[in-house]
């Protein structure tokens, strides 16, 4: 038998190690709040992040081949090479379906507040719609906004304007390109679109409405200046009037390319990949190619809209591959030049 002053001993520190235990912090379990800044010349980028979600690699990613005849043809990729979508997410640690980003990006020109593309708001689920809290967080409020202009109209980046129909931006001016407004508004359209697509026609007339009614909604012709040091640049194929946006400031430069990229590790190194959404794939792999040439040459900024966030980086061209580069992480946000 153990003396009692031994027993109590022991008793003691059973008992302290069980407080200890449960003093234990519990795990957070949630990711730091999603933006990122850097600086163009004198001008501040904010990225924000909507939300991630599993994009359906297999379902939506296809493929241009040339046909018997000589034409070209988006073929789903999974029947057209067995097993290549695993093998190039595989060389970046990654399986399908991938947690694919959505992106917006805040430009402070210190004049004007331009907010470009504006997240999924309601209509992607309780992924996403985040925008307006990150925004918030990195110290602006939607009634800052001056400006957003929309590279495209498919929900991910028209929703966020007006989640569950009421404006989110009650002083912005909406700009988007002609053409895809001319396109998403049709009703002629919307019945010859595939059944995939066709709730995006519903969600663009339910984003734009507000703007619409209050004489907000402000359409461009292609390769305008909408303000100064920021150009519209038409890269259509994934909707009509899809553009990229140049910001140009103190000899540098930054291309938000909207949706020329889906999944990075598939695209990058085979641009000939498409996706179901893309109204026009040969286009869009044009496109594509286009932009990932010249901004290897010149190594101007990218910011993507569904690149892992914060989606900016640079494209470089290694024996005739195309690499994406990301931005190596600063909080040096001095005005700089090249």
């Amino acid at each position: 038998m153990k003396p009692i002053r031994t027993v109590a001993l022991l008793a003691l520190i059973s008992l302290l190690s069980h407080e200890q235990a449960d003093a234990g912090a519990p795990q957070v379990r949630a990711q730091a709040p999603g933006f990122y800044r850097m600086m163009l010349g004198h001008v501040e980028i904010t990225a924000l992040l909507d939300g991630t979600h599993p994009f359906p690699v297999h379902d939506v990613m296809t493929r241009n081949e040339t046909m018997p005849g000589g034409e070209r043809k988006a073929v789903k990729l999974a029947e057209s090479y067995p097993g290549k979508a695993e093998a190039l997410l595989a060389g970046s640690d990654l399986s399908a379906p991938v947690e694919g980003s959505i992106n917006a990006f805040l430009v402070n020109t210190g004049e004007k507040l331009i907010l470009i593309d504006s997240g999924a708001g309601s209509l992607y689920g309780a992924c996403c719609g985040h925008l307006l809290e990150n925004l918030r967080t990195s110290g602006y409020k939607p009634e800052q906004i001056d400006e957003i202009y929309l590279t495209h109209l498919h929900a991910d980046h028209v929703g966020g304007i007006a989640p569950q129909g009421k404006p989110a931006f009650p002083n912005a001016i909406i700009r988007v390109n002609q053409k895809d407004l001319d396109y998403w508004l049709d009703a002629k359209n919307e019945n010859e679109a595939p059944k995939f697509l066709k709730p995006m026609f519903e969600g663009d007339r339910a984003s734009l409405k507000p703007y619409l009614e209050a004489g907000r909604l402000r359409p461009f012709s292609e390769g305008q200046e909408l303000s100064p040091g920021i150009r519209a640049i038409p890269t259509p194929g994934h909707t009509p009037g899809h553009t990229s946006y140049e910001i140009s400031s103190e000899g540098q430069t930054l291309l938000v390319w909207g949706d020329l990229v889906h999944v990075a590790p598939i695209q990058f190194p085979d641009p000939a990949v498409t996706v179901a959404y893309d109204n026009d794939p040969i286009s869009a792999e044009a496109e594509r190619m286009g932009v990932f040439a010249q901004s290897a040459r010149t190594a101007s900024w990218i910011a993507a809209a569904h690149i892992a966030f914060p989606g900016i980086g640079h494209v470089r061209s290694v024996d005739g591959r195309f690499e994406w580069l990301p931005a190596n992480y600063t909080t040096v946000l001095n005005p700089t030049r090249d």
